[in-house]
C-alpha cells in the first residue's frame, strides 16, 4: 500500500513538473530590442522580435516594433551605438499622437518606407530564431531603421 501511494505521489509529480516545461513557451515573452549598430548615414541596425500568426505577420510585427522603439522607446539593449533617447520625448506620446501612431503604424502603412531587411543575412533568413505558441510565434529579425529619414518626417508632421 505505501509503495502504491509513493509510485501516485512521484507520478502526479512527474506529471506537473512535465506540464509546467511544456507550457512555457518563448512566445509568450516580450524581448527587448537591441541596438547592433550605427550606419554612416544615420540609420540604426537593430535586432528585434515580433509576434504574429505565421512567419510573414510575425515579421511584420517586428519590422514596426523597431520603428516604434526608434521613435517613442528609444533602443537601450545591446551596444552602446546606438542613441538610445526616443525622438519624440513626450512621456505622454502614445495618448498624445494616437490617431499619428494608428495611421502611420497600419499594414502597409507610412512606417515600411523607414524600416528594410537589407542588414539580414541569408543565413539568418534561413535559420531565424523561432519561438513558437500554441497561439501564436515570435521571429527574430534583423531590420535597419532610417533614423534621421524619421526624424525628418516627424518634424514635418509636428510630432515632438
Amino acid at each position: 500500500m505505501l509503495k502504491k501511494t509513493k509510485f501516485a505521489i512521484t507520478f502526479c509529480l512527474a506529471l506537473t513538473s512535465l506540464n509546467a516545461q511544456v507550457s512555457r513557451s518563448g512566445s509568450e515573452y516580450d524581448f527587448p530590442s537591441r541596438c547592433l549598430g550605427v550606419e554612416l548615414d544615420g540609420s540604426v541596425t537593430i535586432e528585434c522580435y515580433g509576434k504574429g500568426r505565421n512567419y510573414l505577420d510575425a515579421s511584420e510585427q517586428a519590422k514596426k516594433k523597431a520603428v516604434y522603439d526608434v521613435v517613442f522607446s528609444g533602443i537601450k539593449e545591446g551596444n552602446g551605438g546606438c542613441n538610445a533617447n526616443p525622438l519624440v520625448f513626450a512621456p505622454t506620446a502614445q495618448e498624445l499622437y494616437s490617431d499619428f501612431i494608428s495611421n502611420f503604424f497600419k499594414d502597409g502603412g507610412k512606417y515600411a518606407a523607414y524600416v528594410s531587411l537589407s542588414d539580414e543575412r541569408i543565413s539568418n533568413k534561413v535559420n531565424r530564431s523561432a519561438k513558437k505558441g500554441q497561439q501564436a510565434q515570435q521571429r527574430l529579425v534583423v531590420v535597419r531603421v532610417d533614423r534621421e529619414g524619421l526624424k525628418k518626417y516627424l518634424s514635418e508632421n509636428d510630432i515632438k
